[in-house]
């Protein structure tokens, strides 16, 4: 009988997670014996057409993996396998350890094209081994919580949940992508599993089946509520309006179940939510509060509020689950400089900022954002907050730095209420905020 495939990469198999040219390259810089110091950068060059910004999230924790890369006896052994490598390449690939330097955005940083979201300093066949894993890794999470933090703004502070698991793109990212839901802002989600690990409320209800399974609507109500009193009860089986009724006959006759919240998920969510309303309230019933469902986005959160549709709270799946409308950005992880000499990429389309850099926010007297600098890292900038933090130095991971990860959420609070409105907006279009370059970058880019 055949050993079954893990459901996940296991941690030993890490270093296997890549491209092959990316091992190749690194045995023709070993045999070239190419060992001086190299800047990647990694940004992307045009923001999706339904995005103002976007919520760079997943730098801080894959700087911390990269850090701990390793290559063990059976990654070596599988490599061997292929009859693509060197004994002594391998040998090499065995005593691997990155010693370089990685300079991170802070999690939950708001970004714009061409800045850099994080930057790696060491020996070139160091840094080249961890471009696709990075970028898995980073492109993920900012894509995920770029589309989750505009669900939260168009809640206008009414808590959001995530309901999306069942039809993400995979295990990993129905895990990981609770992380940067956090970040963004979420009250919770129904993912166990990723709301334990990453200290996101979890929340849920019932699905219809359950409804269904019992032969009276109102008995299912009155089971579940007394199983977990203070639930939230799912009403739209049937008559979404008449299974309000039932909840609140089961709430006269047995007040202590005390029945939070119902959900309603499908039909017209504006409508049923004021008609639920008003029966609820007529009944005394105030304390109860509506959540809808049922294929939500930012834009129909947005128009249901608009319109005054009493509802309480939000769950969302699909459309945030696997941000439909922008589900990649043009992520990027180039050469910008090597044994001390500026690198560009010339292909048409594709240019990139040479060099290691630093991005400084600026702000006014009163602490709002009005605009962003990229510089040079050494370069004298006298305007504006630098960002990009040192978070692993010689290849050891800067605890202190790390720390900082935690508080992505509030920092994501904090950083969208100094944008101008332009910034905030969830209508497509470019906003015009302003991102320029400093005088050393402008001068060095124009010679490149």
């Amino acid at each position: 009988m055949s050993e079954p495939i893990p459901l996940q990469v296991e941690d030993g198999e890490l270093a296997l997670l890549t491209d092959l040219y990316q091992l190749t390259m690194t045995q023709a810089y070993w045999k070239e014996s190419m060992q001086e110091r190299a800047t990647f950068s990694l940004f992307f060059r045009k923001m999706p057409p339904a995005r103002r910004f976007m919520l760079a999230c997943g730098q801080q924790h894959a700087a911390a993996l990269l850090s701990r890369l390793r290559f063990n006896d059976a990654a070596l052994e599988r490599l061997a396998s292929t009859g693509l490598f060197d004994p002594g390449f391998l040998d090499w690939l065995g005593d691997w350890r990155f010693e370089g330097d990685i300079w991170t955005l802070p999690e939950g940083t708001p970004v714009f094209a061409n800045e850099p979201l994080l930057e790696v300093d060491a020996p070139i066949a160091q840094a080249q081994l961890l471009e696709s894993l990075v970028m898995n890794l980073v492109q993920l999470e900012t894509v995920l919580a770029s589309k989750a933090v505009r669900i939260v703004m168009a809640a206008q502070g009414r808590p959001v949940v995530d309901f999306g698991m069942r039809r993400m793109h995979g295990v990993d990212a129905a895990v990981r992508g609770v992380r940067a839901y956090r970040s963004a802002g979420l009250a919770g989600t129904s993912n166990v599993l990723g709301g334990l690990r990453h200290d996101l409320a979890i929340n849920g209800t019932m699905a219809h089946s359950y409804i269904l399974a019992h032969d009276d609507e109102r008995e299912a109500f009155r089971a579940f509520a007394r199983h977990y009193p203070g639930t939230t009860l799912l009403v739209d089986t049937h008559d979404t309006l008449d299974g309000v009724r039932k909840v609140i006959e089961i709430m006269r006759e047995e007040p202590e179940v005390g029945v939070k919240a119902i959900r309603l998920d499908s039909g017209d969510l504006g409508e049923l939510a004021k008609g639920a309303r008003e029966l609820l309230d007529e009944a005394g019933l105030e304390e109860i509060t509506i959540v809808a469902s049922s294929g939500l986005d930012e834009h129909k959160i947005a128009a249901l509020l608009e319109d005054g549709a009493p509802i309480d709270a939000f769950g969302v799946g699909t459309q945030m689950g696997v941000s439909a409308d922008a589900p990649v950005i043009d992520l990027s992880y180039k050469l910008v400089e090597y044994a001390g000499t500026p690198r560009v990429k010339h292909s048409p389309g594709k240019i990139n900022l040479p060099c290691r850099k630093q991005l400084y926010r600026r702000r006014d007297d009163h602490g709002r954002y009005v605009g962003d600098i990229i510089a040079l890292r050494d370069e004298a900038i006298d305007a504006g907050e630098p960002l990009l933090r040192l978070l692993v130095q010689a290849g050891r991971l800067n605890d202190d730095e790390m720390a900082q990860a935690n508080g992505a959420r509030e920092r994501v609070a904090d950083a969208l209420s100094r944008f101008p409105e332009d910034v905030r907006r969830l209508d497509q279009g470019e906003s015009d905020y302003p991102v320029t370059l400093s005088p050393g970058l402008e001068r060095l880019q124009s010679r490149s």
